[in-house]
């Protein structure tokens, strides 16, 4: 059952009004619960920067910065229910690749959700594949995109693999996270 749900999860992106994306999250999150949708929407995010800004007195301080103004990232199932009350959350505008009448819109792509994720701090699920010294994989993330490797060595607690790619006719050395790399059939 566990198994089942967290296939069918994904992440939509929400239109907001600008500098209403902390207050569309807490009505959100406070809607999940009132209307019985912890089953179908489980995640709430507003991605933020970090910057240090100097003051006027010379001094440094952090100051967070909203990396995509104007949208929440939501994780959910989709359903009409769901839709409904996500939809009609205070200060939404809409879900982004939606072409409105109440169509359903598009969610984002797993690669897309995961590298959202990574740069708020926030781990992915981690992925049950099994990997073997010696097999081809092919990078669908990061730095390494598109590129095919060899696996070298794996660390299965980091969930890290080693990599030999071949780059500009050189074999390089490479270390991925395993949700940034598909086995090649």
């Amino acid at each position: 059952m566990a198994e089942e749900i967290e296939s069918k999860k994904q992440w939509y992106v929400l239109h907001t009004y600008s500098g209403y994306e902390n207050k569309v999250r807490e009505n959100l999150i406070s809607r999940i619960t009132s209307m019985d949708m912890e089953n179908n929407i489980f995640r709430v995010v507003v991605p933020e920067e970090e910057h240090v800004q100097q003051t006027k007195t010379g001094k440094d301080k952090i100051v967070k910065t909203k990396t995509f103004p104007g949208y929440v990232f939501v994780e959910m199932i989709m359903s009409d229910e769901a839709w409904f009350v996500v939809r009609n959350t205070p200060n939404v505008t809409g879900f982004l690749g939606s072409h409105g009448q109440g169509s359903k819109p598009v969610p984002l792509l797993p690669e897309e959700a995961h590298r959202m994720l990574r740069s708020q701090g926030i781990q992915a699920p981690k992925r049950d594949i099994k990997f073997e010294v010696g097999e081809q994989v092919e990078v669908v993330d990061g730095a390494f995109l598109g590129l095919e490797g060899r696996v070298e060595a794996i660390d299965a607690e980091k969930q890290k693999l080693h990599l030999t790619i071949s780059m500009f006719g050189r074999e390089t050395a490479a270390e991925v996270d395993f949700d940034q790399v598909d086995k090649i059939n």
